[in-house]
This record gives structure tokens, C-alpha cells and sequence, in this order.
């Protein structure tokens, strides 16, 4: 039986992940929608981690703009593209590592956490627990932390109505219809409700809940499909204004979880007094 890191690796071994929110509609939506929700919380003296970083899309765009960035991904293919295009950039660090386990860095060391690609590819309830619990951890009390996930909903409709939706149905759902996780489906989806429910509990405050590439990815595989330049940066100023409304997430393919570490007791006392 594969591992985890093993099915991962294969994947993105074969995967061109590096120009995915380039060279598509839906990932350019996804891209500038996600910077934008960056940015109304990381400023110029922020200290920034992003696990699972990938090829560096958001850890090299952040560093560019002058930001301090350490990245981990847990993919050496991945990393090793990372690593040739940030070579120079002495305010990017970036480390081999899983989600689910950050012991290389101290408690309460981050200003802004971004996992924005480990809770696609984690499917035992441990270790998603353990991946949330890392990511609050190193992250400082008031700092906040932005989970990136995938809506089961939008897996089924852009993928199965090709002559395949049973196939998709049994992967994705129980014959009762709950969503199913195993890490042979490579990437796991989430009911909306689902995936917020995992934060129950934990030290951390909820800001909001967003999609950020609408219903893009399975309109755009239509042969009708055309957006000039003028009419996605119309597009990507109207989807912004509506990112949040709760009865388009299911439909959007990737979001993001929002949310702020609870400020210590002690200095939540000493801001009382």
C-alpha cells in the first residue's frame, strides 16, 4: 500500500504544478482572489509561513513584496522548483515538511499562516486534527491563519458529467451520501459545514468563510468559453464582492477558512486591567 507523501509525490511528479493558476481563467481567479484576502492581514513587517507551498506561486509573489517568508512543502519535486526560482531571495526560507508535523518551528512564531494546499491531501482525521493544530500553534496569539480546501459539490461538477458521474459518486459519497476521505482519491473535498465544523474547539476565532474561483472551472471547459483581459478584471472585481455570500461556496472549487489564534488568557487579563 502507497503512502500519503507517496500518492502526492506521484501526482505532482506528472503535474504541472507551477503554472496551474497562470494558465487558466480559474486559476488566475484563484490566485489574485486569494492575494487579495492575503493582504488585508499580512503588512509590511509580517513574518509569514505557508505550508504546503508548492512551487512557491504565493510564497515567491509574497517575498517579492518585500514580505519575510518561510515556506514548506512536502513534495521534493515541488520544493526543488520552489528553491530555483526564489534562488536570491534572502527574505524567502524554504524547508522539506508535512502539515502535520511543523517541530521545527518554535510555538507563537508567525504573524500569518497559510496552508493552502495540505488540507486537500489529508484524509485521516488524526492527522487533519494534527495539520489544524500545528498550523495554530506556530502561529502568534491575535495572528491569523488561512486554510485553503476543496467543495466536494464542485469536485462532482467539474469533473463527473462526462459519462462518469456513478464513478464520482462512489469516491466522493457513501450510498447514505456522507463525503467520503480516503487518500487514494488524491484530492478530498468538503461539505462547506464540514470542513468548519473541524475548528470546533480549537483556540481560534472564525472571520469568514470564501470561495475564490467561483464556477470557472467547469464553464471554462466549455468550447464557447471566451474572457478577454478587460472582462476577467470585471469578473474578478465582481466574484470579490460576492466571495463570501454562504449560498455559492459549495459551488466554488476552492476556498479559504479564515480565522484569528485567541490571544492568550494572560494577556487577554492584562488588556482587561
Amino acid at each position: 500500500m502507497s503512502t500519503r507523501k507517496e500518492i502526492i509525490s506521484s501526482f505532482y511528479g506528472g503535474y504541472d504544478e507551477d503554472g496551474r493558476t497562470e494558465r487558466s481563467r480559474h486559476g488566475q481567479l484563484e490566485f489574485c482572489t486569494t492575494m487579495t484576502y492575503i493582504h488585508r492581514y499580512a503588512v509590511g513587517n509580517s513574518k509569514i509561513l505557508e505550508i504546503g507551498a508548492g512551487t512557491g506561486r504565493y510564497s515567491i509573489a509574497l517575498a517579492r513584496e518585500g514580505l519575510d517568508v518561510t515556506a514548506v512543502e512536502l513534495v521534493e519535486s515541488n520544493l526543488a522548483v520552489l528553491r530555483e526560482k526564489s534562488k536570491g531571495m534572502k527574505n524567502l526560507r524554504s524547508f522539506q515538511g508535512d502539515a502535520a508535523d511543523l517541530s521545527r518551528f518554535p510555538d507563537n512564531t508567525f504573524d500569518v499562516t497559510l496552508s493552502l494546499g495540505p488540507m486537500y491531501h489529508l484524509y485521516e482525521p488524526d492527522e487533519v486534527d494534527r495539520a489544524i493544530d500545528e498550523a495554530i500553534r506556530v502561529t502568534k496569539p491575535g495572528g491569523v491563519i488561512l486554510f485553503a480546501f476543496i467543495s466536494v459539490f464542485a469536485i462532482m461538477y467539474a469533473n463527473y458529467f462526462y459519462g462518469n458521474w456513478s464513478g464520482g459518486q462512489a469516491e466522493n459519497f457513501t450510498d447514505d451520501y456522507q463525503v467520503r476521505h480516503f487518500k487514494e482519491q488524491v484530492f478530498t473535498g468538503y461539505d462547506v459545514a464540514e470542513f468548519e465544523a473541524l475548528f470546533r474547539g480549537k483556540p481560534v476565532e472564525w472571520i469568514t468563510t470564501a470561495g475564490v474561483d467561483g464556477l470557472l472551472e467547469p464553464i471554462e471547459k466549455r468550447p464557447d468559453f471566451s474572457m478577454t483581459d478587460e472582462e476577467f478584471k470585471a469578473l474578478a472585481e465582481w466574484y470579490l464582492a460576492f466571495s463570501e455570500k454562504r449560498e455559492l461556496l459549495g459551488a466554488t472549487n476552492h476556498l479559504l477558512y479564515i480565522c484569528r489564534r485567541q490571544q492568550d488568557r494572560d494577556r487577554e487579563k492584562s488588556h482587561e486591567i
